[in-house]
Formats: structure tokens, C-alpha cells, sequence
């Protein structure tokens, strides 16, 4: 019975860690973001960032798009406002039921609700407007900020115009100098 109940607890420690949400670094220009994906709520768009990620697409990309009282938006233009090649977009995850609160990550997109692929932003504000509600496809959140909110703060606050068409571009690039995945740590 004894080595009956030690498997289960095993099996049931080894369930717990492989459900664990994968633990990020996004480091910039500024300093590092560090943040977490919600693999069980959001597995498409974790997915798809993490698959980015595993390419080194993000190294080397802006936050093009810098809006305070409402976001930090990047992963997609390089320092010449150049969009890079993204992968085929993924399906909108919005109705997962997470909110668009300050610190969360979420899809940028265009007005098709599926045409998210790279770029994401960091909510600044609590941003209702962008959550799924009836006649509203929303925005899918996707992570949030566990650690360097202080940074996402900073970057907010610089200061920004317009580039070409581009709108709201800070007037020196913010880097994204790399993004990795952090080792998971044994408890």
C-alpha cells in the first residue's frame, strides 16, 4: 500500500509540473520584463509566442507602438519600422475568460479577429474595452508581467511621434534585445 500511495504522489507531483505555466524573459533596451503564460487558459497564443520565441524572431524587435494610459505594443517591426515575416495567424482566444487588466500581455491584431501572429502589447491601464463582450470579438490575453513592471512603466513614458504612417513610435527605439524561456526550478 505504501508504494501504492508514493506513486500517486509522485504521478500527481509530476501532473503539477508539467501543467506549470511556462515562466519568460523579455529583455530590452530598458531592462528586463519578466512574465508568465498562461499555457492552460490561452494554449494557442502561448503556443505561438513560445514557437517565436524558440526562433529568436523577437531579437532585434521594437515597441513600435507606445500609448500611455493604455499599452506598450511589440514584436513585430524592427528598428527601421520594417514589419518582419510572421507565420500564418492563429485563432482569438478572447473568450478564455481573462481580462485586459494592467500587467497582462495580450494579441495585437487587425479588425479580423483572427489575425493575430507576433505582436503583442503589455496593458498599462484596465482596459475593459478590449475584452470579449457581445458584439465584441476582444483581444486574447495571453500572459502578464510577474516581475519589471517598473520597466513597462518607463517605457510608457518616453517620449514618442510619428514615423511614416506609424503613429505613437518612440523617438529612440526600445529593443528587444532577446526573449527566452527560464528554466523551470525544481520546489
Amino acid at each position: 500500500m505504501k508504494h501504492y500511495a508514493l506513486g500517486l504522489v509522485l504521478t500527481v507531483a509530476a501532473a503539477n509540473v508539467m501543467a506549470a505555466n511556462t515562466q519568460m524573459q523579455i529583455q530590452t533596451t530598458m531592462g528586463n520584463i519578466d512574465i508568465e503564460l498562461f499555457d492552460d487558459k490561452a494554449p494557442v497564443s502561448a503556443k505561438n509566442f513560445k514557437s517565436y520565441v524558440k526562433d529568436n524572431f523577437y531579437n532585434g524587435t521594437i515597441f513600435h507602438r507606445v500609448i500611455p494610459g493604455f499599452m506598450v505594443q511589440g514584436g513585430g517591426m524592427d528598428s527601421r519600422m520594417i514589419e518582419k515575416q510572421t507565420k500564418a495567424p492563429i485563432i482569438n482566444e478572447a473568450s478564455n475568460g481573462l481580462k485586459n487588466d494592467i500587467g497582462t500581455l495580450a494579441m495585437a491584431r487587425t479588425n479580423d479577429p483572427n489575425s493575430a501572429s507576433s505582436q503583442f502589447f503589455i496593458n498599462v491601464a484596465n482596459n475593459d474595452f478590449l475584452n470579449k463582450a457581445p458584439g465584441n470579438p476582444g483581444y486574447a490575453v495571453f500572459g502578464k508581467v510577474t516581475k519589471g513592471m517598473d520597466i513597462v512603466n518607463k517605457i510608457v513614458k518616453v517620449p514618442t511621434g510619428n514615423y511614416g504612417m506609424h503613429q505613437n513610435v518612440p523617438n529612440q527605439p526600445i529593443k528587444i534585445t532577446k526573449v527566452m524561456i527560464k528554466p523551470t526550478t525544481a520546489k
